[in-house]
């Protein structure tokens, strides 16, 4: 499989992909501060279904303990070295790092991997972020999806133009002078900056849509429910499950990027929306979170979040892994409530430990069906709970039903027309047959 020098996996792994074919890589991993063994471990191994995914294997895996990140090596430079000539002795192609590495640190190790005795060939430097980017890119598969995607590496490729997996750097030009390198460099830094305003642009244009869809939805006063949940926790096999979509199931990580919207019937005759959303995992880059911005805002809007957890792999950490990207999008305080997945891989114990530990959680597998009818149920009742935002235009003589909605809800914004009343307020699921015949948009 080949593969550009300078942090990029290229090819997505396949069933026909034999290991030959596959690279070899050696994990690097760093314990800092106060970060626990056992913390960095569970990184390193998570880091390792990320290499995999995106057709590596992992040859060997190194850990250092470290007060902070080497500002030049990541590591320091004997133990750069040392990583190096192992990977060499291993015939590995390159290191991938757990962590994002800076331009400078980037550089420097490659030039130190480049000149490894053991080795026939230079090593390539993979940090974590470029690797989640490689991943992103192989499984990218709408429009939208696809210009995030691009606008995620452009962002993150512009500052390591020079030096990090970029020969342009290397073509010429001294000191005080302006060589053909520089001149290349310059005029491709000029080429990244027009598309990254180019995407920005192209994505702005697809979100006015996503805008109108969102707003279509919140007028009709039909919950949301979104799938949010550590990568490969099942979220795409429970939409499967629950709304007979036919949607991509793979045991890889981040199999699934761009949203879904599914309706869902629900006891007692009632109906949600309920959306995939991509998966998370522990330092997602900040360029991602960037671009998929407009996607993530679909958590946001949600009425209710279905968290979808992994109860046969640490389900603490995935839950920490995820509370932290939604409390980085500002969602941490939506209601939610805790689905249990893959129940059938733990043993009477373990099942028992963790319905000590979440007793509140459903617990099921989206793969047999297990605990599916009683999770059916619990998204009726809890949304039946909560108040949904809608836009109503009350006709002057219905003034008793303007009564209703201060008395029975919260009122937002409140204004007047020659025709009635509008109102944008929260209002319980239970009275929006009352209002049915009055949903529409206010005016700004």
């Amino acid at each position: 499989m080949a593969a550009e020098k300078g942090g990029s996996l290229s090819g997505p792994a396949t069933t026909h992909q034999t290991r030959l074919e596959r690279e070899k890589a050696v994990l690097v991993g760093a314990i800092f501060g106060s970060t626990s063994i056992d913390q960095a471990e569970w990184s390193l191994e998570e880091l390792e279904a990320l290499a995999n995914t995106a057709g590596a294997d992992t040859v060997e895996r190194t850990m250092q303990r470290r007060n902070s990140p080497d500002a030049a090596t990541y590591l320091g430079k004997g133990k750069a070295r040392e990583i190096a000539g192992v990977a060499g002795a291993l015939d590995a192609d390159m290191l991938i790092f757990d962590d994002e590495l800076t331009p400078a640190q980037g550089r420097n190790l490659e030039d130190i991997a480049g000149v490894n005795p053991l080795a026939e060939r230079g090593l390539k430097i993979i940090d974590r972020t470029g690797l989640i980017l490689d991943i992103f890119a192989q499984h990218a598969r709408s429009a939208e999806g696809k210009l995030q995607v691009e606008l995620a590496q452009l962002t993150y490729r512009l500052p390591r133009l020079r030096g990090w997996g970029d020969v342009l750097s290397r073509l010429g030009g001294g000191i005080g002078t302006r060589g053909p390198g520089e001149t290349a460099l310059e005029a491709e830094r000029r080429a990244i900056l027009r598309r990254i305003q180019r995407v920005k642009k192209d994505l702005t244009d697809l979100e006015r849509t996503r805008r109108i869809k969102r707003a279509q939805r919140k007028r009709s006063g039909v919950p949301v429910v979104a799938l949010v949940g550590y990568t490969n926790a099942g979220k795409s096999t429970l939409l499967r499950n629950l709304t007979d979509a036919e949607v991509l199931v793979q045991d890889q990580l981040f199999s699934t990027l761009d949203p879904i919207t599914r309706r869902l019937e629900l006891p007692f005759g009632r109906d949600a929306l309920l959306t995939d959303t991509v998966g998370f995992v522990r330092k997602l880059p900040h360029q991602l979170v960037e671009a998929f911005q407009s996607t993530l805002e679909e958590v946001g809007e949600a009425t209710l979040l279905l968290h979808v957890v992994d109860a046969s792999r640490d389900p603490e950490r995935q839950l920490d892994a995820v509370n932290t990207v939604l409390g980085g999008l500002g969602v941490i305080d939506k209601p939610a409530l805790i689905f249990m997945n893959k129940v059938d891989l733990l043993s009477d114990v373990e099942r028992d430990k963790v319905q000590g530990r979440w007793p509140d959680a459903v617990f099921g597998s989206a793969v047999t069906g297990q605990g599916i009818d009683g999770l059916l149920e619990r998204i009726s009742v809890e949304l039946s709970k909560l108040k949904v935002e809608v836009e109503l235009s009350i006709p002057f003589d219905k003034g008793e039903l303007v009564a209703r909605v201060h008395d029975e809800g919260e009122v937002l914004h409140e204004s007047y027309t020659e025709s009635g009343t509008h109102l944008v307020a929260r209002i319980g699921r239970e009275s929006l047959p009352a209002f049915r015949d009055y949903l529409g948009e206010a005016p700004a």
